[in-house]
């Protein structure tokens, strides 16, 4: 049993298609219908006529017919030529007998005489129709056509009614509207004040609502605002048209099979008004019967009458006028699909029209689907390209964005770097949302994995804004902005993951002073063009490179005179040629990392302003070279850390400006005495060698206040180590010491003490000297603590405060 609410749910699932139902296809419904009445109507008035054939004995035969008397009478001038023709008699049903003899032969001719058209015209326009109707129904039922065009009508039906198609669609309206009185306006002024007026471009974005829009039953733009729920949907539905378009545009299942119902419908056209117009004479209302019934009649000949026979000439004359009208909009459908280009669908009309210029054409089903839906109302199609444009889903994009991230929520995400400024760190989000311009306060904004961000021109919105870090993102700036940044940046950092070409708008920032490129096709690689970009850079001072490169480019070294610090992470490959380095006479530091570089350049030398050197991670196994930095009158600090040096060459004591020398990570295993003629020197790294023990000249080294030998093999430190007494840095951990010697009392400047790692079984007391010392920067084993007397450990106790 069907229930009422079954019946709805089928009706409506029906009447979703209408949509896809083009004018031929409404008309095949209707002329379906009409042939359904004209079937039913024949069948009805033959199953409730009790007698469809009257048949009456033939009393009389002339020239083999049965005689009427009016052919009788021709004959009497002759009845010599006829002389046995007898005269015919009244006729008259006497008894019951006679009754059932007429009804037997009415049955008798009804199904030996009768013709089968005649007789079956009612169910041929029944099984016709409802051929007809199963070719217009086929593909909406077919398993490989019936599940894309039940979610491609749930998708239309959703794009319908989002908000967010009327506020895309009222955006483009209100732009079209707005833009012929712009011109109107412009001309007036022109003509008013003989030049030109400039428009500013903030007054260009619709701020007020427009009249015209609401006459034409749109809203404004201003006055469609999404809340999250309604943005989270739409972007449901721009997930679901996404894939919906890549399971049906590299298909054509649903052309093929409306192309095969039309075709079969041409071809049933065809065969039906070939044969029902002939057999359409056969139904007559006068029918000749003979059948061999005498012995029980005592007639051999009947003149039967067909009853239906006038009405069901019109019905079948009438139905053949449906056949054909059927048949020519057939034909008209199939010329049509053959004609048109329908696996194509252009929104080329719509891009030239509205803001989404990049709405993509489509293959295909899904441009046949559409090709349909336009001939029932191209708004549908104008409404779903709204889901197909990049442009309308980065705007929703931006809408939700600006929901989620409030200016609340982007104000606890401020914090201070470690250069004490005020940061902005955004990760991994869709977009910038445009609250961040309302934090005026910040110094820096760091954007890392977000796909796309567009700087605007509300940009200059951030008056302190001094640096900008993109981390494997895409950033377009425009033109407002760009003027902004071109004043006010001074720190650039970009990062590519895979290689990435410098964008155009980095050479125009002409006040820029660092530049950090990770991962970007660096100046070797770049076109003329783009390789005069970087002699605008005349403020640049700090430029950090790191790729894989064989050589220091080109355009560094000729384009940047004015460069004082060159950084270049090689990334383990070999840099080979260093000859232009000759060129930066005005470079102070110079940073060559990863390069596997097995002697220090002698290119270097010639840098009479370096004040500092990293050769961090090379191949370094000796440095006899380093006479040579005598020459370098200003260098100051030297980091010949990360290498495979196994010795110091006692040449480093001409290096008498040196103030800091990094040689940790090496194979260091003595130190030469001519090192402590550095006396500048107040930081020394040696941690992570091979040293046994320290010479007793460290003395010498009166300025020194950092000094590490973390991770070495020194079994007993030297007394003249605590006669620096600028000490406020001592690591010592990891190595094989057995005591501290108590001179460690006297570094009073003392605020960083390691000593973890060592075999060490107490602590001399004498620590209480070191009153700058604090608990937290004392790196020792706990147990050891407890060796310590009980004022010096309540003292460490209460100094709780951080290194």
């Amino acid at each position: 049993m069907i229930t009422l609410t079954e019946l709805k749910c089928l009706a409506d699932a029906q009447s979703s298609y209408h949509i896809l139902k083009p004018w031929w296809d409404v008309f095949w419904y209707y002329i379906t219908l009409i042939m359904l009445l004209v079937a039913v109507l024949a069948g009805a008035l033959q199953l409730t006529q009790s007698r469809v054939l009257c048949c009456l004995p033939c009393k009389v035969e002339f020239d083999n017919h049965c005689a009427v008397p009016w052919d009788i009478l021709k004959a009497s001038v002759n009845v010599s030529s006829h002389p046995r023709m007898p005269l015919p008699l009244p006729l008259r049903i006497q008894n019951d007998l006679h009754r059932q003899q007429y009804s037997y032969i009415d049955a008798v001719c009804y199904e030996k005489q009768l013709h089968w058209f005649a007789k079956f015209f009612p169910y041929l326009v029944l099984l016709h129709t409802l051929i007809f109707a199963a070719c217009s129904n086929f593909w909406l039922h077919y398993p490989s056509t019936s599940s894309r065009l039940e979610h491609f009508v749930a998708i239309l039906h959703k794009c319908f009614d989002s908000p967010w198609t009327t506020r895309a669609l009222s955006e483009t309206v209100a732009e079209q509207s707005v833009r012929p009185r712009k011109l109107s306006k412009s001309k007036t002024l022109h003509s008013s004040s003989g030049c030109s007026a400039e428009v500013d471009s903030s007054k260009q974005s619709l701020p007020y609502p427009q009249p015209g829009l609401e006459s034409a039953g749109i809203e404004s733009p201003t006055s469609s605002v999404l809340d999250k729920k309604e943005g989270e949907q739409a972007k449901a539905i721009f997930e679901k048209v996404k894939r919906f378009r890549m399971h049906v545009e590299q298909k054509d299942i649903i052309y093929r099979v409306y192309l095969k119902q039309i075709i079969v419908k041409v071809i049933l056209f065809v065969l039906i008004i070939t044969y029902v117009p002939y057999f359409l004479t056969y139904i007559t209302l006068e029918i000749d019967c003979s059948i061999d019934v005498q012995a029980f009649t005592g007639y051999k000949r009947y003149q039967c009458v067909y009853s239906l026979a006038e009405i069901f000439k019109v019905l079948a004359s009438f139905y053949v006028i449906l056949v054909i009208l059927y048949g020519l909009t057939s034909s008209y459908s199939l010329w049509w699909m053959l004609r048109s280009s329908l696996k194509q669908y252009s929104f080329e009309a719509l891009r030239e029209k509205s803001n989404y210029s990049d709405i993509p054409d489509v293959q295909n089903d899904f441009a046949f689907i559409l090709h349909l839906a336009d001939q029932y109302d191209p708004l549908y199609s104008k409404r779903f390209s709204i889901f197909l444009s990049e442009v309308s889903e980065n705007k929703l994009k931006q809408i939700n964005l600006n929901n989620e991230w409030t200016v609340e929520k982007l104000k606890s995400k401020l914090v201070k770097n470690p250069q004490d400024k005020i940061e902005l760190r955004l990760f991994m989000l869709s977009g910038l949302p445009d609250n961040v311009f309302e934090l005026t306060e910040m110094e820096v904004l760091s954007l890392e994995l977000i796909p796309e961000v567009k700087l605007p021109s509300a940009v200059s919105q951030l008056v302190n804004l001094r640096e900008l870090h993109v981390y494997h993102s895409s950033l377009l700036v425009d033109h407002p902005a760009l003027a902004f940044l071109e004043e006010n940046l001074k720190i650039l950092r970009l990062k590519f993951t895979e290689m990435g070409k410098i964008p155009r708008w980095v050479f125009r920032l002409k006040n820029l002073k660092e530049l950090y490129l990770s991962g970007c096709v660096l100046p070797e690689q770049l076109t003329p063009a783009q390789l005069e970009g970087f002699q605008d850079l005349k403020n640049l001072r700090t430029l950090y490179l790191k790729s894989s490169l064989s050589r220091i480019p080109q355009v560094v070294t000729d384009l940047l005179p004015s460069l004082q610090k060159l950084s270049l992470d090689n990334e383990g490959c070999k840099l080979v040629v260093l000859n232009n380095l000759k060129k930066m006479v005005n470079l102070k530091s110079l940073e060559l990392i990863g390069c596997d570089l097995e002697r220090i350049p002698h290119s270097i030398f010639s840098l009479n302003n370096l004040h500092e050197l990293d050769l961090k991670e090379n191949n370094l196994k000796t440095v006899e070279e380093i006479i040579s930095f005598q020459h370098l009158q200003n260098l100051s600090c030297l980091k010949l850390w990360h290498n495979n040096i196994a010795y110091i060459p006692a040449q480093i004591g001409a290096l008498s400006n040196l103030e800091q020398l990094s040689l940790d990570h090496n194979n260091i295993e003595n130190l030469p005495l001519q090192l402590f003629l550095c006396t500048k020197l107040h930081y020394l790294d040696l941690s992570y060698n091979h040293l046994t023990f320290i010479p007793e000249e460290i003395q010498y080294l009166s300025n020194l206040q950092y000094f590490a030998v973390t991770n070495n093999n020194i079994e007993m430190l030297p007394d003249g180590l605590f006669q620096c007494k600028k000490l406020q840095c001592l690591l010592l951990g990891k190595n094989s010491l057995m005591n501290l010697s108590p001179h460690v009392g006297e570094l009073s400047h003392l605020t960083h003490l390691e000593l973890i790692g060592n075999y060490l079984e107490t602590l001399p007391p004498e620590l209480e000297g070191c009153q700058s010392l604090k608990r937290s920067c004392l790196i020792v084993e706990e147990n050891l603590l407890n060796t310590l007397p009980l004022p010096v450990t309540e003292r460490l106790q209460t100094c709780l405060d951080k290194c």
